[in-house]
């Protein structure tokens, strides 16, 4: 179980159920009415059942009594009448519900959509995957159906019981004293049964949560699994989760099968003293055959929603349980709401804030006594970067090197503020990053990742993404013949094609140049490449540096580079070891004076081969 959920799950009891339940009313608040009429119509129907025994009081005690077979008729009509109107009560709540409540499940799963784009890579990185698709589809799945029966019928069948138990008493008050008789044990009962299984069904939605997981990495992944021969062990490790969920949901069957049981038990033989004693005082004459009738059918009336207690508990405990975890998510605060922590406020010997945001336009890009701490590493951990001082200036291109783990894809992440920094500040043209908004900044940076990421859509559609904006086909050609891409054409529908899921249908070669084609579509300010042609052979590499350098000649650039190809793609060099920046110069300076450097490029050079001979699919 993640981090995350284990914390989650001991945090369970905190909160009663109402109090979390009522976290959902923003969302019920504007179809009020309809729900409130609807649980109107079925109060009303539920308690047109209580009817019934009176009319067949009436029908035992005069028609019956006197012999008067018309009486008898005008009675079935009665209670024919009453059936078919309680049918259309129910039919109407159906219709009032079922609308507005698939309405509140949208917007639910709408605002949920939205805040997880919103919420920081930091969050991502803590979350599996899998937790937060159970969140936005088998949880919201309970709320809709906890909105539209369990929380109505809470309130019907606890209004049908107080009134039944009114009649009852009405009717008679020693045997209606006997029918309340199981109603303390009950309730101890009912509390004692709330608890456990509140337990036991977060427990079992964290686990569904986990099992989600486990399918979407065993699908994103069926390649390796596929190509290693280990589908029998990710079988062994599904059947051994699935596993952990079914005993799970077995506890749950076993807590809900005792309450139930308790809950018929009980009244049952309360019924069945009350039928004795009932029976005697018919006997003695001191009670009418058709109050006792009235009585016992009023008691059977009301089982089904004393009975009905248990499973309305248990499913509100498990909406319960689903909105905790929804609003775990939604409670997370969102990019927009960081705060740059203190430190990244803090400002160079003898440069005031007036001075960093009016700095004259083409500075180009500062890293300025930069450090970084990924968020959930420990208190005393070393930071990934620490003292990072680099200045990239305005049209220039600046290859970053370093030895693997070293901190370059961690330093590129922080110029769009994939992350914050934790101390230190990196500016844009003399702008602070922090003081930014960060629409404005990413429309200003642009970036191509070292794993290319595709999206079920088509090639236009992919690369596009990269400028919103770019609307036309000319810049859409532009981007793709920079990136080499041209096989895209002879796709079954061109450009229009779709890509599939993780643009799998495509080899990595074909990826990559897609992604470095999104990322130059827009001619963007500042341009930052992520080991951007490493899947790429020789002869696509050569063509594809040739078309970048006109690019790169309009932009501000930071490359991270492995090959000594990419790197002569830069105007200057910048060498990253162990989360700071050592040296900084030419690439033919640094061989000459740096022999990290040197043995850095060697060992690329040495190892080019196998990388760089890739056949790619066409």
């Amino acid at each position: 179980m993640p981090t995350t959920t284990r914390a989650t799950t001991e945090t369970t009891g905190q909160l009663s159920a109402v109090r979390t339940l009522l976290r959902l009313w923003p969302y019920v608040r504007p179809v009020r009415a309809r729900w409130a009429g609807a649980a109107f119509v079925a109060v009303l129907a539920s308690c047109l059942a209580l009817v019934f025994p009176l009319v067949l009081k009436w029908i035992v005690d005069g028609p019956v009594t006197e012999r008067d077979p018309g009486g008898v008729w005008v009675g079935a009509g009665v209670l024919l009448a009453l059936g078919i109107v309680e049918a259309v009560l129910f039919w109407l709540r159906r219709w009032l519900v079922a609308r507005p409540l698939a309405g509140v499940e949208a917007a639910l799963r709408a605002d949920l959509y939205r805040h997880l784009q919103r919420l920081p890579v930091s969050f991502h990185d803590r979350w599996a995957s899998g937790q937060l698709l159970s969140r936005g589809t088998t949880d919201l799945m309970v709320l809709r159906m906890f909105l539209a029966f369990p929380l109505t019928f809470l309130i019907v069948n606890g209004v049908t019981i107080l009134a039944g138990l009114t009649v009852l008493i009405v009717q008679d008050w020693g045997l209606g004293l006997v029918l309340l008789a199981p109603a303390v044990p009950l309730i101890a009962f009912c509390y004692k049964f709330e608890d456990g299984y509140a337990q036991a069904s977060r427990r079992s939605q964290d686990q569904v949560g986990d099992l989600t997981t486990v399918v979407e990495e065993s699908v994103l992944g069926i390649r390796v699994i596929k190509g290693f021969g280990r589908h029998r062990s990710q079988a062994r490790a599904f059947r051994d989760l699935a596993g952990t969920v079914r005993g799970t949901e077995l506890l749950k069957a076993r807590l809900l099968a005792g309450i139930l049981t308790v809950i018929t038990l009980l009244p049952e033989v309360a019924l069945g003293a009350a039928l004795v004693l009932g029976t005697i005082q018919v006997s003695d004459g001191t009670l009418s055959a058709g109050t006792l009738v009235a009585f016992l059918s009023t008691a059977l009336a009301l089982r089904w929603p004393i009975e009905s207690i248990g499973f309305l508990l248990a499913m509100s405990q498990e909406a319960a349980t689903a909105t905790r975890r929804y609003f775990e998510v939604m409670d997370a605060d969102p990019e927009a709401t960081y705060k740059a922590p203190a430190a990244i406020e803090q400002r160079g010997p003898g440069q005031s804030p007036e001075s960093a945001t009016t700095a004259a336009r083409g500075d180009g890009l500062r890293f300025e006594d930069v450090a970084f701490r990924y968020p959930d590493a420990a208190e005393d951990a070393t930071p990934t970067l620490t003292h990072v001082d680099l200045h990239i200036r305005s049209g220039e291109t600046m290859a970053l090197v370093g030895a693997t783990g070293s901190g370059k894809t961690t330093l590129t992440a922080l110029v769009p503020r994939l992350y914050d920094t934790t101390a230190g500040h990196i500016t844009l043209d003399g702008r602070d990053i922090t003081a930014m908004p960060r629409s404005e900044l990413r429309a200003l940076v642009s970036v191509a990742f070292e794993e290319p990421t595709l999206f079920s859509a088509s090639v236009a559609d992919n690369v596009l993404m990269g400028a919103p904006e770019a609307t036309d086909r000319e810049q859409l050609e532009q981007a793709l013949d920079v990136a080499q891409a041209g096989f895209t054409h002879h796709l079954p529908d061109g450009v229009d094609t779709e890509v599939g899921e993780q643009g799998l249908s495509l080899s990595g070669g074909q990826r990559q140049r897609l992604a470095l084609a999104r990322s130059v579509v827009g001619t963007p300010r500042f341009l930052i490449l992520d080991d951007p042609l490493s899947a790429l052979d020789v002869h696509t590499e050569a063509a594809v540096e040739a078309a970048l350098r006109r690019v790169l000649a309009d932009s501000t650039a930071l490359v991270v580079a492995h090959r000594p190809s990419t790197v002569l793609l830069a105007d200057r060099v910048a060498l990253l070891s162990e989360g700071r920046i050592t040296a900084v110069g030419t690439h033919h300076e640094l061989l000459r004076t740096n022999a990290e450097y040197r043995h850095l490029m060697s060992g690329e050079h040495a190892g080019e081969t196998d990388a760089e001979t890739e056949t790619e699919r066409v």
